[in-house]
C-alpha cells in the first residue's frame, strides 16, 4: 500500500467504526466494544506506518478536485508532513486508549454503544483535521468535533450540569467560529485556493492583501477551539461529561486543533506583528490566569481543565514567538501525561464510586487502595511541573528557550515584545503549575477528607491504560528533542542553560512553597476538635473551620467535618482565592454583557410580536369579520326580502341618476 492510501484509511477507519457502531448498538451489542477498539487500534498502527515512511523527509501531498465550486476549488486534499504524521499518532494513540478504558469505566452504562460511536467519529474528526491538505476539508473535521463535543460533554444528560455545559461548550466555540469562517474565505480570496500548500507560496510571495485581519479573524476561531483567552470558559464547565471524554478533548483533539491550524499556517502570522503580538499577549493572559483559577479548584476535573488551558497557552507562546516545533514538541509530550492524569483522575472517581466525589477536599487514603493511580499520577504531575527528566521538563523549555532566543536578538522570527511577554508570562507559569501539581498530590493521595467506601479493585483495562501512557510521559522528552528537529523544520530542540536553571528553579520553589504551606495548614486544622457529624450542617461546619485557620485557633465547639481543610491553595492565595475559584467572574461578565442583554432583547422582542404584531393582526382582521356577520345576517332565505332590497336600491340610485343630470 503506498503512503497516500495507508493516510487515508487512517481517518477512514474510526469513521466506519462510528457508522457500525451507531448501526449495530441495539440489534448486536456484543459487537460494540470489538467495534470501538478495533478500528481505532489499526488506525494507529497505519498512523505509525505513515510516520515512519514519511521519515520527517518532504511532505506527501495528494489532491483530487470536488465539484467546482467556482474560482476557488475546494479539493480533496493530503498533506504529510512530519507536524502532521507525528500528531497523528498522538491522535491515535490516546484515542485507542481511552477507548480501552472506557470499555471498562462505562461498562455498565446503558448509553455506552453511542458514546462510543462518537468517540471515534470525533477521532476520525481529528485525524481529518491533522491530515487534510484543503482548508474547507479541515473546516469539516474541525466542525464535526464541535457537535462530538456537545454530545459527548452531555452524555450525562440528566443532570443540569450537563446538559448546559454542552450547550456552553457548542455556543462558545461557535461563537469563535464566526470571525474564523469569515477568515478562511478572506484568506482564500487574497490567495486563490484553499490548498494550504498554495497559500503559504502566496504568503511567502508576499500576495496577500490583508495578513493582519485576516491572521486576527482566524485567532478568534483558535481561541473559542483550543479555549485560549477569552473564549476559555466553556472547557472547564465540559468537566461535567465523562471523564475519558475531558482526556480526550484535553490530550488528542479539540483543543490541540486551534495550536496545531496556527503551527500549519504559522507563516501567514509572522506575516503581520501585531498577529503575533496579539498572540504573544493571549497566550500570556491564558497560562497566568488558568494557573492561579487551578491553584483554587476543589474539583479535581476541574484543576486539570485549568492545566490544560495554562499548556496549551505555552503552545500558544511558542508560536507567537515563531517556533511551530517548540508548540507541536509540547503538544505531542503535554498530550501523553495529560491524557494520563485525566485517565488516573477517572480511576479516582471510580474508587470512589460516583462523579459527585471529584473533590480533592473529601478524598481520603487514596494512596493505599488504587496504588497503580497514584504512582502514575505522580509521574504526570512530575511531569506537568516540568521537573527533569520527565517530558514535560524538555517541551516546556523547549517553549522558554525560544523566547529567549527572540529576546536576545538570536532569530528574528518574532517581534522581542512577544518573546519577552511569553518569557516572563512562561516563569511566573511554572511557579504556578508546580503550585497546583504538587496541591493536587498532596489532597488527592495524602488528604484528611472523609474516607469514601471501598468499592473493591478497578477493572484491568483502566488500569493497564495508565501504564501504557506513563511510558511517554517519563521517557518522552528524554530523547524526542534529538529526533524532533529533523521532522520540525530542523530547529534545535536542547534545553539551554538559562532557562533550563530558571525554570526547573521556579518549579521547584513553587513545589516547595505549597508543601510548607500544606504542612502549616495541616498542623493548624490538627488542633480543630472533632465530634458528631451532626452537630451541625456541613456547610457551616467549614465555614467555622476556614475561620479558625484564618484566625490560629481552634474551632468551638465539637464539631465533625467531612471536608479536608488543610488545603494551601487558600493561604498561597490569600484574598485573591475567592476570585481564582470563580475563574475571575468572566461568566459573571459575560452574563452581564451579552446573556442579559440578548435576553432582554429577546423579552423585548416576544412582547411587541405578542402585544403590537398580534394586535395589528387581529385588529386588521375584525374589519372584513364584522362585514362578513353583517352580510351573513342579510341572507335571510325570504324572496319577498330580497326583492324588497332590490326595488329600494333601484330607487335610491334613480334617485340619484336624477339629482346627477339636474345638477349637471
Amino acid at each position: 500500500m503506498t503512503t497516500t492510501t495507508l493516510a487515508v484509511l487512517v481517518p477512514l477507519l474510526p469513521f466506519l467504526g462510528a457508522v457500525a457502531g451507531l448501526l449495530l448498538g441495539r440489534t448486536a451489542p456484543g459487537f460494540v466494544r470489538p467495534l470501538a477498539v478495533l478500528p481505532t487500534l489499526t488506525a494507529l498502527v497505519l498512523a505509525a506506518l505513515v510516520a515512519v515512511r514519511q521519515g520527517g523527509d518532504a511532505a506527501v501531498d495528494a489532491a483530487t478536485e470536488l465539484t467546482p465550486t467556482g474560482s476557488v476549488p475546494v479539493e480533496l486534499a493530503l498533506h504529510v508532513d512530519g507536524f502532521a504524521a507525528l500528531v497523528a499518532v498522538l491522535v491515535g494513540l490516546v484515542a485507542s486508549c481511552v477507548q480501552i478504558y472506557s470499555t471498562g469505566y462505562l461498562r455498565d452504562d446503558p448509553r455506552y454503544p453511542s458514546y462510543a460511536a462518537l468517540v471515534s467519529l470525533f477521532t476520525s474528526a481529528m485525524l481529518l483535521v491533522v491530515y487534510s491538505g484543503d482548508l474547507m476539508v479541515l473546516l469539516v473535521g474541525w466542525e464535526v468535533m464541535g457537535i462530538c463535543s456537545y454530545f459527548l460533554v452531555g452524555h450525562y444528560w440528566e443532570t443540569p450540569e450537563a446538559r448546559a455545559a454542552s450547550l456552553k461548550a457548542f455556543l462558545v466555540t461557535k461563537l469563535g467560529d464566526v470571525p474564523f469562517l469569515i477568515g478562511l474565505f478572506a484568506l482564500a480570496t487574497d490567495a486563490g485556493s484553499f490548498r494550504i500548500t498554495r497559500v503559504l507560496g502566496a504568503v511567502a510571495s508576499g500576495s496577500l492583501d490583508h495578513p493582519t485581519l485576516i491572521a486576527l479573524l482566524l485567532l478568534g476561531g483558535v481561541a473559542g477551539k483550543s479555549a485560549q483567552f477569552p473564549l476559555h470558559t466553556w472547557l472547564p464547565d465540559a468537566m461535567a461529561g465523562p471523564t475519558p471524554v475531558s482526556a480526550l478533548i484535553h490530550a488528542a483533539t479539540m483543543v490541540a486543533a486551534g495550536v496545531y491550524f496556527i503551527a500549519r499556517l504559522l507563516p501567514l502570522f509572522e506575516a503581520s506583528q501585531a498577529a503575533m503580538i496579539v498572540l504573544a499577549v493571549m497566550a500570556a493572559v491564558t497560562m497566568a490566569g488558568s494557573a492561579l483559577a487551578a491553584l483554587a479548584q476543589d474539583d479535581i476535573k476541574r484543576v486539570l481543565a485549568y492545566s490544560t488551558i495554562g499548556q496549551l497557552g505555552y503552545m500558544s507562546g511558542a508560536l507567537a514567538v515563531g517556533d511551530r516545533g517548540a508548540a507541536v514538541f509540547h503538544l505531542l509530550s503535554h498530550g501523553a501525561f495529560k491524557a494520563l492524569l485525566f485517565l488516573a483522575a477517572g480511576v479516582i472517581i471510580h474508587a470512589a464510586g460516583t462523579n459527585s466525589l471529584a473533590a480533592m477536599s473529601r478524598m481520603r487514603n487514596l494512596r493505599d487502595r488504587i496504588p497503580d493511580a497514584y504512582w502514575t499520577m505522580t509521574v504526570a504531575l512530575l511531569a506537568l511541573a516540568a521537573i527533569p527528566p520527565f517530558s514535560g521538563f524538555f517541551s516546556k523549555e523547549a517553549v522558554l528557550g525560544v523566547a529567549e532566543h527572540v529576546v536576545t536578538g538570536h532569530t528574528e522570527h518574532a517581534p522581542a515584545a512577544a518573546g519577552w511577554i511569553v518569557l516572563v508570562a512562561g516563569l511566573l507559569t511554572a511557579v504556578l503549575t508546580a503550585a497546583y501539581a504538587m496541591r493536587l498530590w498532596l489532597l488527592a493521595f495524602r488528604g484528611r477528607g472523609a474516607e469514601a467506601p471501598d468499592h473493591g479493585r478497578q477493572p484491568l483495562t483502566m488500569t493497564v491504560v495508565l501504564w501504557v501512557l506513563a511510558v511517554p510521559s517519563l521517557a518522552l522528552g528524554g530523547f524526542a528533542f534529538r529526533l524532533l528537529p529533523d521532522w520540525f523544520d530542523g530547529r534545535d530542540l536542547s534545553p539551554t542553560l538559562t532557562t533550563s536553571v530558571l525554570g526547573t528553579g521556579v518549579a521547584l520553589v513553587g513545589g516547595i512553597v505549597t508543601y510548607a504551606a500544606w504542612r502549616h495548614t495541616t498542623a493548624l486544622t490538627a488542633r480543630v476538635p472533632l465530634g458528631a457529624v451532626a452537630a451541625h450542617p456541613e456547610g457551616d461546619a467549614a465555614q467555622v473551620e476556614a475561620e479558625a485557620i484564618a484566625s490560629h485557633e481552634p474551632a468551638y465547639g465539637d464539631i465533625a467535618y467531612a471536608p479536608d481543610p488543610a488545603d494551601p491553595g487558600r493561604l498561597l492565595l490569600g484574598p485573591l482565592h475567592r476570585h481564582a475559584a470563580a475563574g475571575f467572574h468572566l461568566d459573571a461578565l459575560y452574563t452581564a454583557l451579552f446573556v442579559r442583554p440578548v435576553q432582554a432583547g429577546a423579552s423585548l422582542v416576544r412582547f411587541l410580536d405578542r402585544e403590537v404584531v398580534e394586535t395589528y393582526v387581529r385588529g386588521a382582521g375584525a374589519l372584513p369579520r364584522w362585514l362578513g356577520t353583517a352580510v351573513r345576517r342579510a341572507q335571510t332565505g325570504n324572496v319577498q326580502t330580497y326583492v324588497s332590497a332590490l326595488l329600494a336600491g333601484t330607487v335610491v340610485l334613480a334617485v340619484a341618476v336624477v339629482l346627477v343630470a339636474t345638477g349637471a
